[in-house]
């Protein structure tokens, strides 16, 4: 019997979406010849520390060797900060690999994966890779659904995946829905919860779920540095979550998994906090402005805890989306994440911010003089 290489993929394979990047600002330009302004990927406009920067670069010649494996000193300064054992610390690359893992460590054939519809794509990616169920529990005004997800729990559900904020809706649950969630999941469940928008979300508090985490043997946190830190390009997050889960992740994870100039970035991004604070106060500045010139146009973005803007503008979102690149506004239609009424537009600079209302006004005034021409 013969057989080709594509029959030994598994059908869950087989079946799984790609991720669709947003679209790179330099492709965009060059296909239109113009300049654009990139808000769809929700990247942080101010850029990386001058600290992080000046950190990576001093290593930057020692590229011909390999990184520490361990992340000795990054795990022992995290761990410092967060008030837990460098064993219990897993750093990765960004947020991603620690979510596809934590699915490789605990599913399997027969189990499920349990997540929102409207969340992360890559939650449902994961759960769908390990050849477990998936099952989705719609949202409510956007937001997730704890009572409904609780209620979804059944035997053979090892992991449950939140974002808090969510990422593309921006939204966020309390503490106390938190608490009150995590009352309702077995011990044998694991609550893996992505904080990769906690830093902007102002009405969160940074500390609770680390509270929560030494009262709970089945909660892993995970951060990145991609967001408010400003790494995306260098791919570095980390994770919390007892011993022995953490080993089990560092037994599958990729040797050498982060960069040592993304390491060395990193350290010297956590000494930064003046740098920080100045991200989070433009972010949340900018946000409400943005937010409020896009009602005015008439608009209703949803209230946001994150760096950018969820809108549900119908079902001409692809359309508008594409409009936008052509004025040189770059922003995400959410089709490919189970949203195709809605875009996502990321928190810019103040120009940035000016240029998407500017063109997104000339959009909407010819939309409707169309429209009024049209029922004429």
């Amino acid at each position: 019997m013969t057989r080709t290489i594509e029959e030994l993929i598994p059908d869950y394979i087989r079946g799984l979406p790609f991720y669709v990047p947003g679209k790179p600002i330099e492709e965009v330009e060059r296909e239109l010849k113009i300049h654009a302004v990139k808000l769809a990927s929700n990247e942080n406009p101010l850029g990386p520390s001058p600290k992080a920067m000046e950190a990576a670069r001093a290593v930057l010649g020692d590229s011909n060797r390999y990184p520490d494996g361990g992340t000795h000193a990054l795990r022992h300064k995290l761990a410092v900060l967060r008030g837990v054992t460098p064993e219990e610390i897993f750093v990765g690359l960004g947020s991603s690999e620690i979510i596809d893992l934590a699915s490789r460590v605990l599913l399997r054939a027969g189990l499920q994966g349990l997540t929102s519809v409207g969340s992360y794509a890559p939650f449902s990616v994961a759960i769908r890779a390990s050849g477990a169920e998936l099952v989705l529990v719609p949202q409510r005004n956007f937001t997730f659904d704890l009572k409904a997800m609780v209620k979804a729990i059944t035997p053979k559900t090892a992991i449950v995946y939140l974002a808090n904020p969510n990422n593309p809706t921006g939204t966020a649950f309390d503490a106390k829905q938190f608490d009150e969630f995590l009352g309702g999941v077995p011990d044998g469940v694991l609550v893996v919860l992505d904080e990769a928008y906690i830093h902007y979300a102002l009405s969160v508090d940074l500390r609770h779920s680390e509270a929560a985490y030494h009262k709970r043997k089945n909660l892993l946190i995970l951060r990145t540095f991609s967001k408010v830190y400003g790494l995306a390009g260098l791919r570095i997050g980390y994770a919390i979550g007892q011993p022995e889960l953490v080993t089990a992740m560092n037994k599958l994870k990729t040797p050498f998994n982060t960069s040592g100039v993304a390491q060395a970035a990193a350290l010297a991004a956590l000494d930064d906090q003046e740098h920080v604070t100045r991200c989070i106060e433009t972010n949340a500045t900018e946000r409400s402005r943005l937010s409020a010139g896009l009602t005015k146009l008439g608009l209703r973005p949803v209230p946001s805890e994150t760096n950018f803007l969820f809108i549900p503008v119908g079902p001409e979102a692809k359309e508008i989306s594409d409009e936008l690149l052509h004025k040189g506004v770059i922003v995400r239609p959410l089709g490919w994440m189970g949203l195709p009424e809605a875009i996502r537009i990321s928190v810019g600079t103040a120009e940035e911010n000016d240029k998407c209302l500017l063109a997104m006004s000339q959009i909407l005034t010819k939309r409707a003089g169309k429209s009024e021409f049209a029922t004429r």
